[in-house]
């Protein structure tokens, strides 16, 4: 009888975080809230000018821009383990990135592995108060 407690509250504590919050990393929790929009949300990106993206949660992600603007991609859904792995892929036949892509999870466990695949939202101009990057 002992040996099915483990195992059933492990299932049960899953089962009631499966509809959770997003992972955050306690460094990123600063930049999710406090981030400001600072203009409207556009469709679309240039590949070419994305200098870097940072992986806030499961659905949030920060595209570094080479003007030095940061465009916040909200996905509509959830999309597992972003938060935890901040590692994504994406695949266009275009020089832009839309909301109408989709990224993948790449899973580091033992090598590299591709995981959820999810859709993109818009990307929305974000301005953040001094001292917070």
């Amino acid at each position: 009888m002992r040996t099915w407690i483990l195992p059933l509250t492990l299932l049960a504590t899953a089962c009631a975080n499966a509809g959770g919050p997003p992972h955050v990393r306690p460094r990123n929790a600063e930049r999710l809230a406090s981030a400001q929009p600072a203009g409207p949300p556009v469709d679309c990106v240039d590949i070419i000018r994305i200098r870097n993206t940072r992986v806030l949660d499961d659905r949030t992600i920060d595209f570094e821009m080479t003007d030095g603007k940061v465009l916040r991609n909200t996905l509509p859904h959830q999309c597992p383990s972003l938060g935890f792995e901040e590692s994504f892929s994406y695949s266009t036949s275009l020089s832009r990135l839309c909301s109408v892509d989709t990224i993948t999870v790449l899973q580091q466990a033992g090598g590299i592995h591709r995981g959820a695949s999810c859709g993109l939202g818009q990307f929305q101009p974000v301005t953040f108060p001094p001292g917070v990057r």
